[in-house]
């Protein structure tokens, strides 16, 4: 079953489920893809439909920090639900050490030693760290080694 057909069973069981929360999150996820379709004028592959659900907890993490800076925590506990919602969808997230091990493996590729090499490893990074790891934590991890003694 492809990820598309995954997302359309899915939203169709919370439909019938009555799960108005998981059936919004879920049409939300669609309509990004649908128009990301149209803009290209071809169906999406598994990777690019996974890059579009990364992308919207990507979205949905930043809004909680927002809310939360706000003080509206109601909010942010809407927005977290809608994370966990979403992340059944991504493949298993990268341990710490795995990370860590993974960060290794780039700077050796690389073979990075500056700060100013950062664009370098996390180019290097990318690919295998697509919807497995936070953007942000992977670059602060490659910051820290990169500026930290070797």
């Amino acid at each position: 079953m492809t990820l598309k057909e995954r997302l359309q069973a899915e939203t169709t069981a919370a439909m019938r489920s009555g799960d108005a929360l998981r059936r919004d999150t879920l049409r939300m996820v669609q309509n990004s893809a649908y128009n990301l379709e149209k803009k290209s004028g071809q169906p999406l592959s598994d990777e690019e439909l996974l890059a579009v659900v990364s992308r919207e907890v990507k979205t949905r993490r930043e809004s909680v920090e927002a809310f939360r800076k706000g003080g509206r925590e109601d909010l942010a506990s809407k927005e977290e639900a809608e994370i966990a919602i979403l992340a059944e969808f991504l493949p298993e997230q990268l341990s710490q050490a795995e990370l860590t091990s993974l960060v290794d493996q780039a700077l050796q590729a690389t073979g990075a030693e500056t700060p100013r090499d950062l664009g370098k490893v996390m180019g290097w990074l990318a690919p295998h760290t697509q919807g497995r790891a936070d953007g942000k934590v992977v670059s602060g991890l490659v910051a820290a080694r990169l500026s930290g003694p070797g």
